[in-house]
């Protein structure tokens, strides 16, 4: 079935595509995978509005970013706006890259693919000699989930909502079955965890934050809480070599 990527990021009546917890998330993503970061270049696959992409900036002087949307691919380089990354629009399943990267990146990205293992094999080939891939994705099992799923507003951990689907989602991984991905793709998993325990949804995070309930030093305390219980947080990821 084709797949309109200008279409799937668009905000729903009952779900944005992207909260302002997600911005401060990926903070504590750069944090968590920083000291496994190659020296070298970058390629990151799928941008959205390119904010991770700036943050790749402050890292490495090389990125790249291949992405499917072509709507996403202009607001990104509209705001991202540095001569030191190279935009490609294509599918991953599509694509051929000239180039090798020592850092790749599949952030929030694995979850929306029909076919995950044949783009995972690709990416085999495009990390140079002692490159990493990080990957990280929405966790299933965080305590907000499960806690969604005891109010009987989702069906199990690991289902995929109505609004996640609308929003191109085709899997919800744990830590077991996205290191389990990985392995399947002929990956070492050289380091496994999770960010942010997250206690709440999303909008529930946002309205807390505005209202002065939380701040950064509750953020800090939810990242340094991810640390200790990886199976409760927002995101899990895994750090692979070829």
């Amino acid at each position: 079935m084709s797949r309109d990527l200008n279409t799937e990021y668009q905000d729903t009546e009952n779900r944005l595509y992207a909260y302002d917890f997600d911005y401060i998330h990926r903070d504590y993503m750069i944090k968590a995978l920083k000291g496994s970061l190659r020296p070298g270049n970058a390629l990151e696959m799928g941008c959205y509005h390119g904010a991770f992409t700036k943050k790749l900036l402050q890292v490495f002087s090389d990125v790249t970013v291949l992405e499917g949307s072509s709507d996403l691919i202009e607001i990104a380089r509209q705001n991202v706006a540095n001569e030191h990354v190279t935009f490609i629009l294509d599918q991953f399943e599509s694509a051929t890259l000239e180039s090798c990267f020592d850092n790749i990146f599949l952030i929030h990205t694995l979850e929306h693919l029909t076919e995950p293992q044949s783009v995972l094999r690709k990416v085999r080939e495009w990390l140079a000699p002692g490159g990493r891939l990080f990957i990280v994705v929405p966790n299933a099992n965080a305590a907000s989930r499960q806690i969604a799923v005891g109010m009987g507003l989702i069906d199990f951990n690991a289902a995929v909502t109505e609004g996640e689907r609308k929003h191109g989602h085709r899997c919800t991984y744990s830590l077991d079955t996205l290191e389990h991905e990985a392995l399947r793709a002929g990956f070492q998993v050289m380091q496994r965890g999770g960010i942010l325990f997250k206690p709440m949804a999303n909008f529930q995070f946002d309205a807390a934050l505005r209202a002065g309930i939380i701040d950064q030093a509750f953020f800090d305390g939810c990242f340094a809480m991810g640390m200790r219980y990886p199976d409760l947080t927002a995101s899990v990821y895994v750090v692979c070599e070829a």
